[in-house]
């Protein structure tokens, strides 16, 4: 979710269940745990964390199941399962399919493969963080100069964070070193940005959420210099994908719960299943099912009717599509004239 939200008052009807701001921020607690654990592993534990832990999320299957697939597959749930959601934007979903479809299959003939990794590592970085960064400008109200400069700062540091661990193996020692270097010099700019721009937050709940963004990145850049892969990405993940999944809930509940407005609300209504557990049930089973046994399932069909073996189908091919259509779609469906909004409210 790409939220450009704006004040907790900011809603067009009364609805029954808001989204926590307090909720939102007890998600950062995160930050400070996670370098807990850090220095535990280093002072108590004789590093068996930092040798035994993944070295990205996408390693850690339990992972995947709580907090990665789950709020990527809610969303396409929630797009698709409501007509006229599907309806308003399935021109822009056509058009970014064959986007899409193009890049990845034609590009590939002649772009390098480097070239698709940083462009899809950038997107998700800036999806990721411009979610959060939306949030606290809502709070915050910063000026446009001061928001975008702590956001593309934010980004900068993260993307260079993201290359540095998830391609650790193909990196030099010396460009290991210079990606350190740049995100170190980032992350104090942007511990300075928000030293600056806190003068401008007229509230204390804002600078909270200000300095969260920005320890969020900090934490990461840390962990990651210490080597712990794992404990860099978990904190921005567990983050956004969480704060995405209350937004979804929310919306769901509010928009169903005195009458289901879609066929599947009203298939959950004549099995008396509460609208409140729908969306979650749904999408976190299918997201077991999809990393559990999707590759697997697709492999076996295509070997016994093509004499084909397909691997990664699901994982890769599928999910990736989700997620990319997750990136594209999320930065339109929360803006302030989507219909989306009308069963958001929000609460301190």
């Amino acid at each position: 979710m790409s939220a450009q939200i704006a004040s907790s008052q900011d809603f067009s009807k009364p609805v029954q269940m808001t989204v926590s701001f307090r909720l939102i921020l007890a998600l950062y607690l995160i930050i400070p745990a996670s370098v807990l654990l850090q220095l535990c592993d280093g002072w108590f534990w004789h590093d068996f964390l930092k040798e035994n832990l993944p070295s990205n999320t996408g390693h850690f299957l339990l992972y995947q199941l709580l907090f990665g697939t789950p709020h990527i597959v809610a969303s396409a749930i929630l797009l698709c399962s409501n007509r006229d959601y599907f309806r308003l934007y399935k021109p822009r979903i056509l058009r970014m399919t064959f986007a899409l479809a193009a890049v990845f299959g034609i590009g590939s003939l002649f772009l390098p493969y480097y070239v698709f990794y940083v462009a899809v590592a950038a997107w998700t970085v800036l999806h990721v963080l411009k979610q959060q960064h939306g949030l606290a400008r809502g709070l915050c109200k910063l000026p446009a100069p001061h928001f975008h400069g702590l956001l593309g700062l934010s980004v900068g540091a993260g993307l260079l964070i993201y290359l540095g661990i998830f391609l650790q193996a193909r990196l030099t020692p010396e460009q290991a070193e210079w990606i350190k270097l740049v995100a170190g010099n980032l992350c104090v700019l942007l511990a300075l940005g928000t030293v600056y721009s806190q003068r401008l937050v007229a509230n204390t709940f804002g600078s909270w959420f200000l300095w969260s963004n920005t320890l969020l990145v900090l934490s990461s850049y840390y962990l990651y210099v210490q080597q712990y892969y794992f404990l860099a990405i978990l904190g921005p993940r567990l983050v956004h994908d969480a704060t995405a999944y209350f937004f979804y809930v929310a919306h769901d509940y509010n928009r169903h719960y005195e009458e289901p407005q879609s066929w599947l609300y009203r298939q959950a209504q004549k099995w008396h299943v509460h609208c409140f557990i729908v969306l979650p049930a749904l999408s976190f089973g299918l997201a077991f099912v999809l990393q559990a046994y999707g590759d697997h399932v697709i492999s076996l069909i295509t070997n016994y009717w093509f004499g084909i073996e397909i691997r990664k189908a699901v994982t890769l091919g599928l999910l990736g599509y989700l997620g990319l259509m997750h990136y594209y779609t999320e930065s339109f469906t929360w803006k302030g004239d989507s219909p989306y909004r009308r069963y958001i409210a929000f609460s301190n």
